[in-house]
């Protein structure tokens, strides 16, 4: 019943037409830049948190929600049709879709990725509403000691799984880190790194740090890499209404795909990449037809689609409950709240619970939404492709300046951004992630918190943090993660 009520409470704000009109406009920006190569939720939102700033949060969250949701259904047209995918989600895609759409299936292949989307992603949300307050009371049993060891957890597996290697996830992490201790010291009042620049004093902004790493950057990064070529897009043939064998091949690896996709987005950096391979493997292993895959196999769609979109529901059960975020996209959302005053986590649930459950419920609403807006209007969608790729990331970079100038007016602001921008280009040049530059920046002063506040109550007993079986077990899955690689190596040597 409490399930019922709180969904009741959440469709009560969902649906006043003010925050449709959000969701609409969420979910439609989240479909233009989910088919637009490069331009993925995270930049966008990230672009957006200095205009949104003045904005109620709970329509802004309902904007981001519908971003990114939207993202992961129009990233599968790029996939599909020019075999580029627009998010690191829809790869696997490509290899059946694009398939598909050389042989004149391509209106199937879209069909089958639009509904399973909408499969997985309503289920997903289900168990987003249904799994939430149960964590919700798991996170109140943990105490300071408990939530650093849960953020060092959070350190090892987004620097270890985001990164091409474990020291330069580390590297990228240990960057956010002195970021995040610029400014005064909360406890002491002592000023940290600042070398006498006034600006300083207050810290570095989450919001210039987020769009210099996720827009400037990006962007810069994207002009530096993009491709010359003319990509041929596919024709769309054929009607958008599935056959009776279509559906009787896609249902089972829609059902299939959202269960292996829910989990993965709540584990720390589980992301979309790994379920959507695992859902692949797992058809071509169940199928009758396994030789079909790799050459137009319409489970090879369905499935990694449904798991890919499972998983973006399963994101939001750490960042809402714990405040832990498990890819770059929920660092930015995580980023966003701090921007608000909010700190995601048991007490968001209760002091803020319109904002929760509005949105969990618009994101119910976008699913519907999405499945309106992505089979009739591909045609349209698919011309968004023609924009010339200067226009696109010359307006980025306009966009993300006059926006943290915007917000409170400081030339040392857009001077931190183009610093920082640039500092972004340079990793992505060099292959070093840039999430975990974000997650250090953002937990790091909330680890230093919690681990200062065991140690007042330990009476400065360090064994603390081994003592108590929660914070130990936590500190051993780090451990573990960071030496996993290393180990795995040495075996197989």
């Amino acid at each position: 019943m409490d399930l019922l009520a709180n969904l009741g409470h959440g469709f009560a704000v969902a649906l006043t037409p003010a925050n449709l009109l959000w969701s609409l406009l969420g979910v439609t920006l989240g479909t233009v830049i989910g088919i637009l190569p490069g331009i993925g939720p995270a930049l966008t939102i990230a672009l957006l948190l200095p205009v949104t700033f003045k904005l109620d949060p709970t329509s802004a969250f309902i904007i981001f929600g519908g971003i990114y949701y939207g993202a992961m259904y129009g990233s599968s047209t790029t996939s599909i049709l020019i075999n580029t995918p627009g998010e690191t989600g829809s790869i696997i895609t490509a290899i059946d879709g694009n398939k598909m759409a050389r042989q004149g299936r391509g209106a199937a292949a879209l069909a089958t990725a639009a509904i399973g989307s909408f499969v997985a992603g309503t289920i997903g949300t289900l168990l987003l509403s249904a799994v939430a307050p149960s964590v919700v009371k798991l996170a109140l049993v943990f105490g300071p000691a408990d939530y650093f060891a849960l953020m060092c957890v959070a350190f090892v597996t987004v620097s270890s799984l985001l990164g091409s290697s474990v020291l330069k996830g580390i590297t990228a992490l240990f960057i956010g880190l002195v970021i995040g201790l610029i400014g005064i010291d909360v406890q002491t009042g002592q000023a940290r790194y600042v070398f006498g620049i006034r600006e300083l004093f207050d810290g570095v902004g989450i919001v210039v740090v987020a769009v210099g790493l996720f827009a400037v950057g990006e962007a810069l990064y994207l002009a530096y890499r993009r491709d010359l070529r003319e990509e041929e897009i596919a024709p769309i043939k054929g009607s958008l209404m599935m056959t009776r064998e279509e559906w009787r091949r896609s249902w089972k690896p829609w059902l299939r795909g959202t269960a292996i996709g829910f989990p993965f987005g709540a584990l720390p950096a589980g992301g979309t990449e790994i379920p959507t391979f695992l859902s692949y493997l797992v058809e071509k292993r169940l199928s009758k037809k396994p030789e079909e895959f790799g050459h137009g196999a319409i489970e090879g769609v369905a499935g990694p689609e449904a798991a890919n979109n499972s998983a973006v529901a399963g994101v939001l059960v750490p960042l809402l409950t714990f405040g832990l975020p498990t890819s770059s996209t929920a660092a930015i959302m995580l980023a966003a709240f701090q921007q608000y005053g909010l700190q995601p986590g048991p007490l968001l649930f209760e002091s803020n619970s319109a904002l929760v459950w509005g949105l969990i419920a618009s994101l119910y609403i976008g699913n519907v939404m999405l499945l309106v807006l992505n089979l009739p209007l591909v045609g349209v969608w698919v011309r968004l492709l023609a924009i010339p790729t200067p226009w696109l990331y010359g307006g980025i970079l306009l966009f993300a300046t006059l926006g943290v100038y915007g917000v409170n007016g400081s030339v040392a602001d857009v001077i931190i951004l183009w610093i920082i921008g640039l500092g972004g280009f340079v990793l992505r040049v060099y292959d070093y992630p840039v999430a975990p530059v974000v997650v250090g920046l953002i937990l790091g002063p909330m680890a230093e918190i919690q681990f200062r506040r065991a140690v007042q109550i330990s009476q400065g007993d360090l064994m603390v943090f081994i003592e108590r079986p929660i914070s130990a077990t936590l500190l051993a899955v780090a451990i573990i993660t960071l030496l996993a690689p290393a180990i795995m190596r040495l075996v197989r040597r």
